[in-house]
This record gives structure tokens, C-alpha cells and sequence, in this order.
């Protein structure tokens, strides 16, 4: 049980306490009405003895009281009705309430802390009440009057006369059967006669003198002078006086409905005499007069609904809120309230008390004598307990004579009399031997009323001795119990018995008997008694050594239950939210449930919306375990809720709804227009779309171009505040700045909502919330901020969306646009909507309720409310200095605080005829369409991308020279050439500069130029350019990612540039493979006489797989580009004009390269020609294509080398002669092999046309189309080494040294001598020694060489060199120089010439570099004898 004021002795004083009526004339009743209270009332606060009385025992033993109160009620002749005792408890405990702002008792027990109130008020009221108004009762004497005082005013004319009306009327209601109620202890009732003096009206003299009769009359102690109202009301009006009325007025005004004037005394007719209505101490009840109840219901069944209860609690609340304003006892002074203590003190030693001992005295005597003892009853009851005991009959033996009636001077009533009385004046010991001899009586008579009675009452005079000689005997309170309300079926005896019981228990920290005890009397008659009743109960287990905290809670729910039947809303839901928080949390979701929606019942009912709107809010948020039926009737009472909360103040802030839920991080804004569809042939930029994921690989990518082109424009530099463009803002993009939008261009904000629920949720006007300051940002003034209104659609539209149905238990996206008309910030702060849900959404038969609903025919419940909900997105978590890493920090993210920047150009791009397959290395011609849908005129269009070899706009030359009619009739992508017939595999040369093509401008050369006309898109304007791609050289998918840069005329502060992201996806299948190698021509002269020729060997294969369609390629023409070597002829191998290759065919093909005349800024291009038409190389596309392949090759060989750059730096004083010697065997000359390919589909035969690209730049090196992927070696030994310093090799390779010289011999094949003529044949023989270098050489040879090898001079047998046997000579660069020899020779044969030795080093070497110098072929010469 809760705590109380009282101590438990203090309690059952108080419950039991000698009752003095109290019989007023009309005059007395006047003078006291004078301070707004009755006689009962005005000495109702002074009834506490402040003294201890003494008195004696039978036995003639002083015996001490301390502490005693009696009480003083008017006459009430007939007793309440049960109905109306009801209402009266209904109405203390619904007006005692917890105190506001009373500090709540925090209980710890394991894991739970509780705030729990620490008393229970109303639970003392209502039983302090339930006491006093217990009607009295003929089986027990506690609550029957003592005593009478009889009280008259001074200011009658004959006030002695008065006093004998008044004994008379006492006497009548007494003795006459007329009156059964209310009951007198005794037939000799003590009768007080007290004579009340208004000191300020009336005569003092008389007074006395009236006294002085009086005292002759009844005696001194049996009347009293009382003056009172010596104040006079007009004069210190403002002294204060205290006020002791209130405290117990307070619980009087539940009586006093009816007005003082209904209650009057009249003397001609005493039979409807009439006590005043102000009324008795709640005591017995109610205020009456004799014939009829104040409080008597309407109806006599004494039932209440709820709306009784509601009007009572109503009526209460105005009769205490009147009565708190009346002011008491305002004629009275302090001496006044003296005077009132001193008359209680008096009564009571004087009359009361003295009374009260005579009276046990003739009890004690008078049993005596009936039973023929020769001691006194209180000696025998000593004996006899000291004796040997009865054995008690069980309650299941006696029968029921619960109707057993004894005649009031019955000697086993007199026993009881005298206990009761012995028990009001607390001589307990006493009180305790009469209780239990009576208990025996009552027993052996079987009449059960008695008997519970006597128990009841032995059981708390045991408590209450003093020292406690014998233990609290509980057993005999269960049985009292257990006769009143199975025996008697007497429920208010039996609530009493609990509740003393209880009390007692919990004083003897017994909580969990208590408990037991409480929970035992709780039934279906009453809700009231059983709620606090189960509430005490709870505040037990919660009490206990080892709370018992879940027990308390669930005790907690079945009292707010309880409370909730009783009308008592207040304690339920304080019941509940108690109880609460137990159950919070502790994943009970079902218990949750039903305390979170009976909480929101009761807030509602108690117009606490606040309160009642959370409870359901908690019901819908948390994860729901109930049923669809059960979850959308929750969600419907919610909505009912809110509506009425908003209600209440609809022009307050929108409120928060908890519905559905939204995933903050998961929002996404979109900076744009929506991407256009496919048109046909033509196909939209894919730009970026809501619809694409998002990937971290490709948005560096976009960025890396992006920085790439602004680097470019900035000749060289990225600009400090360059802000990346980022289209759509997620999670993982950077959304630390302030991102830029275009005004008059939509944002888009992606919303992610969730419906835990598993019924639909119908939103209905959904649209963004926003915050926007104008500012110019041209001009250096700001607006003022506004919030989103009506009246702002020209600062910021605001779109919404009519209907959005969110199914059970779905994810959805909802796309919400703003459109911005001016600039300024722009702050997104959430969503605002109507929530409601859908009609008949409980699915049936299993069946999902929103299969066949359709956008517009949502049919609502017409219930909805409009709120909003935040958008609150965290920031990343900061991880960069030491600080943020030992604390949890998180940075800023702007992705919905959005600044709306000037007017800019906006482009749209569309590709036409643009292929989704290409063969690789094929050449398609495919268009682009350039349109500028916004007001202002764009330039610097330019377009980046990572593989510019796949695509040209043509160069410079394009526009200058239109496409040939030949090729135009063939729908070929080159510009070609009819050739002369004469000059097929013969060299058509041309040039072109790099620089018409966009290269070696020194910029980027993914940096490509759009080329405009005007170089200016105007506003509305469209442009279409001819795009020409080649498939890249590897087979497979490649995703080709082309950004596009354009800048607006005038120049923004905010925003610089714009970009248009477009990815093309291309299949490409194998074509074609090529391998070249070059070597040098044993051939020295050429047609112009020059020394340099080469040999070109190509083997071109065809390793297209017949899945494609393709039948057979033809080549059409080989190209060299080259600053220094041009092809002069192809050297006819096959005899075949056309080169056709199958699948898996092979062709080779030679040809002869020829260095060509020096020129730095030209390349020279030298088409062969296997066909009738010449493709013109050095025109776009061809040239494009090559020199991006040139540039990519050279890309790919930069970043291979980069990593040996620090090497070489260390090298840099390293002699440039080793670079001289290995340009030697360096050749600079590119091959284009064009070709065309045959394919068939759909029965149709197209021509596809394409090229291949070769390098070659080694001597003797074989060159690819394409880099061949090396394969590994399936298991490889791991090796540790050591690494090299010197990665740059100190001297140049021998196969390097042996190209610095060039040696080629000249003599006749076979040469006819007469050897019979003369023995020595002479053969004059030309050395032709050409420097390939640069440099100054000088060289050596030797023709002392002789083979070595037997074989070789059984072969070619021997012959000698005539004159010198060694020459020295210095070549000059480039230079040919021809030596005269002569080989002689004595016999006939074939001989090989090539035995000199050529030594040859750099001028200014000692002898680092000298090697012999190792022809290529033996030269063979036939000697023949004529």
C-alpha cells in the first residue's frame, strides 16, 4: 500500500470516535449562520482533545487517554440511501487528485526506474469518507450516539423553555417507534445544554444570568455558556484570521446542493423538526431532515452511469470553487476560537467522559449480577483467558444465522456495549476480553453478524495494546471477511474489515498478505472500491523488500481498467501512464498497444489532446505485431484524434505526423529538367536521371573530366573555387557546399517513405515545405526571408501530388518539384500533406487490399489531417583531425539548402543514326544535333572524354572540302578518289598539319572543340554536325562516357559553366588483325639515288567469327603517315589485284618505304591503292582517327615510361651519343590498313567500311593493331632480387650498334674469266657504306677476315682481296660513301663476298662502342672459266 498521513494507530483512533449529536434551536442556528456555518460545523475544527483526559476502570486503575477527537453531527433521521453513498465516494475521489508539480518516488528495481507518487490521496479520502458514512448499524455500537447537545440562543425570550422543546424532541426521536434512525448507545443519553451569546448583540447580563438558572437546573457540569461573534464585521475587515473551517468544508460541499433556507425549525410543528442542512462531519454520511435525504436519488436503484458521474464531478467542482470564495467564521476572533476549544475541553472532561466511565461502570455492574459472578466481569475475563481455550467452530460448520436478532438488553449485547465503549476510549485491554467473550456468545449462537463483528474488533484492540502482548491475530480479520461476504453478504462490513486489516498489515511490512488481502475483496459490484483497492494492491508489490515490479504494473492496468468503469477517467489514465513504465520498451509491443491506445481513450476523453495524440502516435510508430483489422483501427481513432487537436488551434504551426516514415538520408535532389525520351532515330543525351544508381567509380570519373576541361580553359589550372557539377544529391555524393541551381529550372526532391503499417496509407496533397530569401546576387542587397504561402508561387512553384497511396508495408518514392522564379536561397524543410486511409483497406480471404487499386479512384474514409513532417539529414561523420577521431562529429549537408543562381544556357544534345554495334577499328558516320533550350546564347562548346580516338568532328579541312559524289553515291564514310587504272599499288601522296586535326596545339587532346558556326548557339537555336566513331580495337562492351562543356556570354559569379553528361554503350565484334615489321632494304639506291629504303612486310588476318554476319573483307588500301618515310610501292607478291580475306584467312602483303624529305610540321601520307577509288588519308575521317590513334599511343607509352622518369633524371649529364646511336634503329612510320567488309542481314548485303592503325617504331620490331595481352604463366617461382639502380643501360645494345652503318656490296652476279689465259681472276667490287646516324663516325674495315669454320670453305671455298687490308674513314652524317675493292679469285666456283669486317665507333670515342658489323645475307658470287 502507498504511504499515508496518519500512522495506522492514528488511522483506527480516528475511525472510531464517540458521536455527539448535536439539536439547535432556530435562534442558535442563526447566530452561527452569521459565519457562514452550522453548530456542527463551527465546532467541527476544535474536536481534537490537545490534552491527555484521565479516567477509570472498573477495577477503579487510572486509565490515560490521549489524543481524543469525538465528533459533532446534526440529527439525521433516516439513514442514506447506498445510491447516494456511491455518488458521495465517487465524487471525493474524482475530486482528489495529485498535487501539481508534487516530485513523484523514483523506485529502483533491477533495470526499471519508476516515478510512482509516493501517496495516494484520494485512496485516504475515500476511505475516510467510506467511515464516516457507514450507517449504523444494530449488531455493534461504535457509530451510535453518546451524547446530545442541546444548543439555544440567549436572545430568546425564554431560553429554558426552549431547552425543554429541544430535550423533549431528543427524547421522542430517541424512544418513538416513529424513528429508527439514528441509533443512541444508551437509553440514558447524556444530554449537554449549552446556551450560545452573540457577544456583539446580545445582552452579556442577561446571559449570565440565564447561565446562572441554568447551572441550578442541570448542574455545573451539565450546561455551558458558549459566547462567540465578538467581532464586529465592519471593523478590521483587514486583520487576518486564520480560517480552520476550510480543510473540512472542502468535503462537505459534495451535501450542500440545496440552499440553508430549505432547512428551518419551526416550534408549531416539531414533528417535521428539522436539523440544519450544513450538516454533520461527513460522518453519517449526508446533511437531512427527517423525513427526506438531501442526496436521495431519483432513482431508487441508486445506480450511476458515466454521466452521472460526469455532472457530479461537475457539480462538485462549482460547489468547491463557491465555496472556496465564502469566508469563514468572520465574526469570530481568536478569543472566540479559544473560547470554542475551551467549551469542547469542558464538554468532554466534564460531561462526555465522566459519562461514559458511570455508564461502563453499570455495564460492568449489571453483568455481574445477571450472571451471578462474584467478581467483576474484567477480573473473570482474566480467568477465563488464562484457562484453557474452546475450540472455534469453522465458518463451514455454522449455519447461516446471519438473521439472528438479540433484544437490546441481551446480556451478550451488553458485552459488546461495553467493549465498544471501552474501545472509543482507547482502554484496548479491556475492549479486547469483552470482543472475545462476546465472539464466544455470538459463536455458540451461531449468529454469524455478531460474531464477524466481535472478530473484527478483538482482532484491532490486539493490535492497538499497549506493548503489544499478543501478536496482531490476522486470522481472525479472514474470518470476519469471509462471514461478511459469503455468510452475510454484507460488502461494506467486509470492505471495512479490509481496509483496517490492510493497513495493519502494511504496518507490519506484511505487503504481500496485504496484497493478497486487497486483491481478495475486489468484485464485479463495485468498480470504484475494486480499482483502488487493486491499486493498493500494486503499490504493495512495488513496496515490498524485492519489488515486484511487473506485478505492480500489471495490478496498475487492472485498477486503471477499473477506474475507467467507474468514471473516474483522471485515475485510470493515471493508472496506465504508471504502468507504462513497466512495460515500455521491454519488447511487449501487444501490451504497448493496448496501454498506448486505452491512454489516448482517456487524454481524449479528458480533452488532454496533446496527451492522447502521442499515446496513438507510439501505437502507429512502433513496429506493430497486431493484425490489419486491429492496426486500421488504430490508425482511424488517431486520425479522429488529431483532427480534433488540430482543431482546436487551426491557425497554430502544422503539426508533426508520425506517418508514414521517411528515410531521411535516402533523400535525393535533382537539379533539371527531366531527360527527353527517344525520338525515332534520334536518342537524347542519357545526361543523368533519378532513374540511375549511383555509382562512386563513374561520379569520379565525371568529375575527372569535368576538372580536365575547366583545366584546359584555364590554360593549365583548376580555379580555387571551382565546384564540381553534381545533378542529383544522394548519400554519397559531397553535399558539404552549397549546391547551384538555375532559376526558372525544377528541383527535383526525392522522398523515401515507409508505411510500417500493414494497412494502405492514402496521402493526399503532398508537396514540399520551403524557406526562401531573394537575393541579387549581381546586386549586393538581400530580401527577406519567406516562408512558404499562397501568396510566394511567384517566388518558388510548388508542385504537388494529388493522390499518393502508400500500400502495407512498402517503400515508396514520391518526386516532388519546386520551381524557382527568383534568385535567392532556397531551404527545403520537409513535406506537408493530408494523411488519411483508405476505405475498406482490410484485406480479406488473404487477399492484398490494394491489388486493383488505381491512381484516382482511392476511395478515402473521409477522414484526414494535414501535417508535416521534417526533412533532417545528418551529415557525414568527421574522421580528419585528431579531435574529430576521439569524438563523434558530423559535418554539414546542404543537398536541400540549394542557392538559385542567374539565368544560364541550357543544351540539349541528340544523336541521330548513332550505332549500338560496330565491327572494331569500323569507321560509321553518325549525326549530332546540338539545341539550346533556354533565353541566352551559349559558346566555348567543347567535349571531353577518355577515349577520344572513338569519335571526330573533322577537321579543319572538312568544311573546306565537300565529299566527293562517288563517295556520297556509296554512302561512304571517307572522302574518296577515282584513281587512274596506271597507278593501282603505287604511292598517291598528300599532307596535312596535326594542327588541323586539333593537335599539337598543346592542349589536352580530350579536350575536343565542337565546331560551331559563329562558334555561338543562339537561344532556341539547333545545329546538326556530322560525327564520324571508329570501333574501339577491343571486342567487347564499352561504355563511353562523353561530357559536354559550354559556358554562358555573360560571365556569373556564381556559376561559370555548365555540363551535359552523356554515355554511349557500344558492342563491338572482331574484325580484323595486323601485324607489321619493317627492315632496312640491302638495296641502297633508290630512284632519286638516295641511300634510305626500307622493306614493309604487313600480314593482315582475319579473326572475325561468322556469328556477325560478315562474309569477307576486302582490303582497299594501305597508308603510311610519317614525317620522314612515305611507301613508294607495294612489291607484288600475289599477282592479285584485290586482297580478299575469309574467316581465319591470312594475307601478306610488302611493300617498299622510302624516306622522304624533311619536314617538321607536315605529315606526309602515301596511299597504295588496291582498288578503283582512292580513300584521301590525310582528310577527315581518316586523318582524325589516326593522328587521335597517334596521340593515344603516345598516352599509353608515356605512362609506361613515366615510372622510369626519376631514373633518368639522375641520368641527365649521361652523353647524348648513346641517344644518337639508338636513334639509328628508330623509324617513325605509321600504317592505315582500310578495308571494307561484306555483310549480310536480312537478307541484304551491306558494305561496311573501317581502318587499322600500326606503329612502327623499332627496326626489325614487329608492331600490332592491336596490344597483344600477355598470358601468364600458370605457376610462377617466386624471386627475390634486389633491385638495380641503373635501369638506363650504359651502352648501347649490339642490335642497335649494327644499324649505325649500312653496307651493301655491288659486283656481277657471275663473272666469265679465262682462267687458261691468266691464272688470277680480278673482280672489281663497289662497298657502299651509308651512316645512318646523325652523327660524325668513323669507321674501320677489315678485310683480313677469313671464315673459320671448315664447312663454310667447303661450301664457298676461298678467295683473297687485293690491295690495302684495312681502311679508315669518317662518314658524315647521313652520309653515302663508296669504297673500290677488288676480290681475287683462282678457280672457278661460287664464293661469298660479304667476309669484310666493318668496325665502326663515334667520333669523339675512344673505342666504347666498336662492334663488327654483321651483314644480313651472304654475297654470293659465281666465278666461270670460259
Amino acid at each position: 500500500m502507498a504511504q499515508c498521513v496518519q500512522s495506522v494507530q492514528e488511522f483506527i483512533q480516528d475511525s472510531f470516535v464517540p458521536l455527539v449529536a448535536a439539536l439547535c434551536s432556530e435562534e442558535a442556528e442563526r447566530l452561527t449562520r452569521r459565519n457562514n456555518l452550522s453548530f456542527a460545523e463551527l465546532v467541527r475544527p476544535f474536536c481534537r482533545l490537545t490534552s491527555e483526559v484521565h479516567m477509570r476502570d472498573p477495577n477503579n486503575q487510572l486509565h490515560i487517554i490521549k489524543n481524543l477527537k469525538i465528533a459533532v453531527n446534526n440529527i439525521i433521521t433516516h439513514p442514506p440511501q447506498p445510491g447516494a453513498i456511491r455518488k458521495l465516494l465517487h465524487d471525493v475521489v474524482s475530486v482528489s487528485q495529485p498535487a501539481e508539480g508534487l516530485v513523484a518516488n523514483v523506485i529502483t528495481a533491477g533495470d526499471y526506474d519508476l516515478n510512482i507518487s509516493a501517496t495516494t490521496p484520494w485512496f485516504e479520502s475515500y476511505r475516510e469518507c467510506f467511515l464516516q458514512s457507514m450507517p449504523a448499524s444494530d449488531h455493534e455500537f461504535l457509530n451510535h450516539y453518546v451524547a446530545c447537545m442541546l444548543v439555544v440562543s440567549s436572545s430568546e425570550p425564554d431560553p429554558v423553555e426552549q431547552f425543554l422543546k429541544l430535550s423533549q424532541e431528543q427524547h421522542r426521536i430517541q424512544h418513538s417507534s416513529e424513528y429508527s434512525y439514528p441509533k443512541w448507545f444508551i437509553p440514558n443519553t447524556l444530554k449537554y445544554y449549552v446556551l450560545l451569546h452573540d457577544v456583539s448583540t446580545g445582552e452579556e447580563q442577561r446571559a449570565d444570568s440565564i447561565y446562572e438558572e441554568m447551572k441550578q437546573r442541570y448542574g455545573t457540569q451539565g450546561c455551558y455558556l458558549l459566547k462567540i461573534n465578538s467581532r464586529v464585521s465592519n471593523r478590521g475587515a483587514d486583520e487576518q484570521i486564520p480560517d480552520p473551517w476550510s480543510q473540512y468544508l472542502q468535503k462537505n460541499t459534495i451535501q450542500n446542493q440545496d440552499s440553508y433556507e430549505d432547512y428551518t425549525v419551526s416550534n408549531k410543528n416539531t414533528d417535521h423538526l428539522i436539523s440544519d442542512g450544513i450538516d454533520s462531519e461527513i460522518k453519517d454520511g449526508l446533511s437531512n431532515n427527517f423525513k427526506t435525504h438531501p442526496l436521495q436519488l431519483d432513482h431508487p436503484s441508486g445506480s450511476l452511469d458515466s454521466t452521472d458521474y460526469m455532472k457530479a464531478s461537475t457539480s462538485l467542482q462549482d460547489s468547491k470553487k463557491s465555496n472556496s470564495g465564502t469566508p469563514h467564521g468572520a465574526c469570530l476572533t481568536l478569543t472566540d476560537h479559544d473560547r470554542i476549544r475551551q467549551f469542547i475541553q469542558e464538554f468532554t472532561f466534564r460531561g462526555l467522559l465522566p459519562h461514559i466511565e458511570k455508564t461502563i461502570r453499570q455495564l460492568n455492574d449489571q453483568l455481574i449480577s445477571r450472571k451471578g459472578l462474584s467478581r467483576s466481569l474484567f477480573s473473570a475475563t482474566k480467568k477465563w483467558f488464562s484457562g484453557s481455550k474452546v475450540p472455534e467452530k469453522s465458518i463451514n460448520e455454522l449455519k447461516n444465522t446471519s438473521g439472528l436478532l438479540y433484544p437490546p438488553e441481551a446480556p451478550e449485547l451488553q458485552i459488546r456495549k461495553m467493549a465498544d465503549l471501552c474501545f472509543l476510549v482507547q482502554h484496548y485491554e479491556l475492549a479486547y476480553s469483552c470482543y472475545h467473550t462476546a465472539k464466544k456468545d455470538f459463536l455458540n449462537d451461531q449468529a454469524m453478524l455478531y460474531a464477524a463483528g466481535a472478530l473484527e474488533m478483538a482482532a484491532v484492540s490486539a493490535f492497538l495494546q499497549p506493548g503489544a502482548p499478543r501478536p496482531y491475530p490476522a486470522h481472525y480479520m479472514e474470518t470476519a471477511i469471509q462471514t461478511y461476504r459469503d455468510i452475510c453478504k454484507n460488502m461494506v462490513l467486509a470492505e471495512r474489515c479490509v481496509l483496517l486489516s490492510a493497513e495493519i498489515l502494511k504496518s507490519q511490512s506484511k505487503y504481500s498478505e496485504a496484497a493478497a488481502l486487497l486483491i481478495r475483496l475486489t468484485s464485479e459490484d463495485s468498480d470504484l472500491r475494486s480499482a483502488l483497492l487493486l491499486e493498493q494492491a500494486a503499490h504493495c508489490f512495488i513496496n515490498m523488500k524485492s519489488p515486484m515490479v511487473r506485478k505492480f504494473a500489471f495490478h496498475m492496468i487492472l485498477a486503471g481498467h477499473r477506474f475507467s468503469k467507474a468514471g473516474q477517467k483522471k485515475h485510470a489514465l493515471r493508472c496506465y501512464c504508471q504502468a507504462m513504465q513497466v512495460y515500455k520498451g521491454k519488447g511487449w509491443s501487444l501490451a504497448e498497444d493496448h496501454i498506448n491506445f486505452t491512454i489516448g481513450r482517456q487524454s481524449f476523453t479528458l480533452r488532454q489532446l496533446d496527451n492522447a495524440v502521442s499515446a496513438f502516435r507510439h501505437i502507429l510508430i512502433n513496429d506493430s505485431k497486431q493484425p490489419p483489422a486491429q492496426q486500421g483501427a488504430f490508425l482511424r481513432e488517431y486520425l479522429y484524434v488529431y483532427k480534433n487537436a488540430t482543431q482546436l488551434s487551426p491557425d497554430g504551426p502544422l503539426p508533426q505526423l508520425p506517418l508514414p516514415y521517411i528515410n531521411s538520408s535516402a533523400t535525393r535532389v535533382f537539379f533539371g529538367h527531366d531527360r527527353r525520351p527517344a525520338e525515332g532515330e534520334k536518342q537524347a543525351a542519357t545526361h543523368v536521371s533519378l532513374d540511375q544508381e549511383y555509382d562512386s567509380e563513374s561520379s569520379q570519373q565525371w568529375k575527372e573530366l569535368e576538372e580536365q576541361v575547366v583545366s584546359v580553359i584555364n590554360k593549365g589550372t583548376i580555379p580555387s573555387n571551382f565546384q564540381p557539377t553534381q545533378f542529383c544529391l544522394n548519400r554519397y555524393s559531397d553535399n558539404s557546399k552549397f549546391p547551384l541551381a538555375v532559376i526558372e529550372e525544377p528541383i527535383t526532391v526525392e522522398v523515401s517513405f515507409r508505411n510500417p503499417l500493414k494497412v494502405p496509407l492514402l496521402l493526399t496533397d503532398l508537396s514540399l515545405l520551403w524557406k526562401f530569401q531573394p537575393k541579387d546576387f549581381s546586386a549586393k542587397h538581400d530580401g527577406e526571408t519567406k516562408e512558404q504561402g499562397t501568396c510566394d508561387e511567384d517566388m518558388v512553384g510548388t508542385e504537388a501530388i494529388a493522390e499518393f497511396l502508400i500500400n502495407s508495408e512498402e517503400t515508396k518514392v514520391a518526386r516532388l518539384k519546386l520551381f524557382p522564379h527568383q534568385t535567392g536561397e532556397l531551404h527545403i524543410l520537409g513535406v506537408v500533406y493530408n494523411l488519411g486511409s483508405v476505405q475498406g483497406a482490410v484485406s480479406l480471404d488473404g487477399i492484398d487490399p490494394s491489388i486493383g487499386l488505381q491512381t484516382g479512384k482511392f476511395v478515402s474514409n473521409g477522414l484526414s489531417v494535414r501535417g508535416r513532417q521534417d526533412l533532417e539529414i545528418q551529415g557525414p561523420r568527421l574522421n580528419n583531425t585528431k579531435e574529430e577521431k576521439t569524438s563523434i562529429k558530423y559535418g554539414p549537408d546542404r543537398r536541400l539548402d540549394p542557392i538559385i543562381t542567374e539565368e544560364m544556357p541550357l543544351l540539349e544534345v541528340f544523336f541521330i543514326n548513332f550505332p549500338t554495334g560496330l565491327l572494331c577499328g569500323e569507321i560509321r558516320k553518325a549525326y549530332v544535333e546540338f539545341v539550346n533550350v533556354s533565353k541566352c546564347p551559349l559558346t566555348a562548346l567543347k567535349v571531353v572524354s577518355k577515349h577520344p580516338e572513338f569519335f571526330t568532328f573533322g577537321g579543319n579541312t572538312a568544311a573546306l572540302t565537300p565529299l566527293s559524289p562517288s563517295a556520297s553515291e556509296n554512302c561512304s564514310a571517307y572522302k574518296t578518289v577515282v584513281t587512274d587504272p596506271t597507278s593501282v599499288r603505287t604511292a598517291l601522296l598528300s599532307s596535312a598539319s596535326s594542327a588541323d586535326f586539333g593537335l599539337g596545339t598543346g592542349g589536352s587532346p580530350e579536350v575536343i572543340q565542337v565546331p560551331l558556326p559563329d562558334a555561338v548557339l543562339l537561344p532556341g537555336a539547333s545545329v546538326q554536325l556530322p560525327m564520324w566513331l571508329r570501333g574501339p580495337d577491343e571486342e567487347g562492351v564499352h561504355e563511353i562516357n562523353f561530357l559536354f562543356y559550354y559556358e554562358s556570354i555573360k560571365k556569373h559569379s556564381k556559376m561559370c559553366h555548365r555540363v551535359l553528361r552523356h554515355t554511349a554503350v557500344i558492342c563491338t565484334s572482331r574484325s580484323l588483325h595486323i601485324r607489321a615489321t619493317v627492315c632496312r632494304s640491302n638495296a641502297l639506291g633508290d630512284e632519286e639515288g638516295r641511300g634510305d629504303n626500307m622493306l614493309l612486310f604487313v600480314d593482315v588476318e582475319n579473326i572475325n567469327t561468322s556469328e556477325t554476319g560478315v562474309k569477307e573483307f576486302h582490303i582497299v588500301q594501305v597508308s603510311s603517315n610519317s614525317k620522314h618515310w612515305k611507301l613508294q610501292k607495294s612489291v607484288n607478291i600475289s599477282g592479285d589485284k584485290d586482297t580478299k580475306l575469309a574467316s581465319r584467312e591470312r594475307a601478306k602483303l610488302c611493300f617498299k618505304a622510302v624516306r622522304c624529305k624533311n619536314s617538321e610540321e607536315n605529315y606526309t601520307f602515301a596511299d597504295i591503292v588496291f582498288g578503283n577509288e582512292q580513300i584521301v588519308s590525310s582528310a577527315s575521317p581518316c586523318a582524325d582517327f589516326f593522328f587521335q590513334s597517334l596521340s593515344s599511343e603516345f598516352r599509353r607509352t608515356h605512362v609506361q615510361s613515366h615510372t622510369h622518369a626519376s631514373q633518368r633524371a639522375v641520368k641527365q649529364s649521361f652523353d647524348e651519343t648513346v641517344r644518337l646511336i639508338q636513334k639509328c634503329s628508330e623509324v617513325d612510320l605509321n600504317i592505315v590498313v582500310l578495308w571494307k567488309a561484306y555483310v549480310v542481314e536480312d537478307s541484304k548485303q551491306l558494305i561496311l567500311e573501317g581502318q587499322h592503325h600500326v606503329t612502327l617504331n623499332t627496326v626489325g620490331k614487329e608492331a600490332f593493331s592491336f596490344p597483344q595481352k600477355q598470358e601468364l604463366p600458370e605457376t610462377v617461382l617466386l624471386k627475390f632480387f634486389r633491385p638495380e639502380n641503373t635501369l638506363v643501360p650504359a651502352r648501347p645494345t649490339p642490335e642497335q650498334l649494327s644499324n649505325l652503318i649500312k653496307t651493301s656490296l655491288h659486283y656481277p652476279e657471275s663473272f666469265n674469266h679465262s682462267f687458261h689465259q691468266k691464272s688470277l681472276c680480278l673482280v672489281p667490287v663497289t662497298l657502299l657504306l651509308s651512316n645512318c646516324s646523325q652523327a660524325v663516325v668513323d669507321v674501320m674495315i677489315d678485310l683480313r677476315h677469313k671464315p673459320t669454320s671448315s664447312e663454310a670453305l667447303e661450301i664457298h671455298g676461298s678467295f683473297t682481296w687485293l690491295g690495302q687490308t684495312q681502311y679508315k674513314l669518317q662518314l658524315k652524317g647521313q652520309e653515302v660513301y663508296s669504297l673500290q675493292l677488288k676480290a681475287c679469285f683462282v678457280h672457278t666456283g661460287v664464293y661469298n663476298l660479304g667476309t669484310p669486317r666493318v668496325f665502326a665507333k663515334l667520333v669523339d670515342q675512344v673505342t666504347l662502342f666498336e662492334t663488327s658489323q654483321q651483314n644480313s645475307m651472304p654475297a654470293l658470287i659465281i666465278i666461270n672459266n670460259i
